[in-house]
């Protein structure tokens, strides 16, 4: 199987994660695709295929060689964001990219007036969407890779390697991926993951991450009585976002500055909740993000009302320098 066959097969699994479950996977339509790529790295001769009941899934390639070769190992994630569909998807490749406009679907355009790096691609082949959903090449590109490269190296002899080591693990967009990994089980001295950047780039630090839920509690009146009695939760939502730095969101940064991006807003007259992730790479200050959001809460408490406003404050992970 070619490497392109391979990664428009994973396309077709639906495999979204959600932030709103506190089960591991926390969708379990994951472990459908989780199961067929266990029976995959079966059928290519891998050894030692294992998924645990969380859906994290451990292989290894032997070694070719009785050399004292060190173990390495590859890990990528299959799930997919919940920011947009994963099912149902199209994909289509674009042979021998032009340089000019990708019409995906009718009024869905993808223009490098607006993407300047698609003009890195002019003559190769690139697979899109119809634009409506996630095409998941985040990650499951990075899974068609070391899939393929494991194929590669047990049909040649001649390039000589100690035991190698792949996973593939769910619930990394939503910031959980590495909570239940088996670092001994994986038994590396150093592993790598296939995930994103440009051909070539190596990463070897990345953001400090937390995710926060802040909850806002209104009163609903009816709107002919509700002079000095309604709290209008909705209101108040937008009164919070408000005060996070307009400057420090994703699309104003880059490079090593940190920010909060707000990921949505679920809000009524009586209720509203607004969901944040938070990102820095120096860990001070990570911590000071987070003071921020609390303080940010204390005097919305202040203004309206002790537990008129209340945040869930959750660390995901940390940069990975520090290790």
């Amino acid at each position: 199987m070619e490497i392109t066959e391979r990664f428009l097969n994973y396309t077709q699994f639906d495999t979204q994660s959600s932030e709103e479950s506190d089960t591991v996977p926390s969708t379990s339509k994951q472990l459908i695709f989780a199961k067929y790529l266990k029976e995959e790295l079966e059928r290519e001769g891998l050894s030692d295929v294992e998924m645990d009941e969380q859906g994290y899934i451990y292989a290894t390639l032997k070694a070719n060689t009785k050399k004292n070769i060190p173990t390495i190992g590859f890990i990528s994630h299959y799930d997919t964001s919940p920011d947009c569909s994963g099912a149902n998807i199209r994909p289509r490749i674009v042979k021998n990219y032009d340089g000019g406009d990708i019409v995906l679907s009718e009024g869905i355009v993808s223009s490098p007036a607006k993407f300047p790096e698609l003009k890195a691609h002019v003559g190769e082949d690139i697979i899109v969407t119809d634009g409506t959903t996630l095409l998941g090449a985040d990650d499951k590109a990075g899974i068609a890779e070391i899939v393929q490269a494991m194929c590669w190296l047990r049909d040649h002899d001649e390039i000589e390697h100690g035991d190698i080591r792949v996973a593939f693990n769910p619930d990394e967009e939503i910031g959980m991926g590495a909570h239940h990994f088996d670092v001994a089980k994986f038994g590396c001295q150093w592993a790598y993951t296939i995930d994103g950047g440009d051909l070539g780039e190596l990463e070897y630090e990345n953001f400090n991450a937390a995710g926060a839920k802040v909850h806002i509690k209104g009163v609903s009146v009816h709107t002919g009585y509700a002079k000095g009695k309604m709290v209008n939760a909705s209101r108040l939502a937008i009164e919070f976002a408000e005060m996070i730095p307009a400057a420090e969101t994703p699309e104003q940064t880059e490079g090593y500055e940190g920010f909060y991006h707000l990921l949505g807003i679920n809000s009524c007259c009586e209720k509203a909740t607004l969901s944040y992730i938070i990102r820095d790479h120096d860990r001070d200050r990570f911590e000071d993000r987070k003071d921020f959001i609390e303080d940010c809460v204390k005097k919305m408490n202040e203004k309206w009302g002790e537990g008129t406003v209340t945040v869930e404050l959750k660390d995901q992970y940390y940069n990975m320098k520090e290790k």
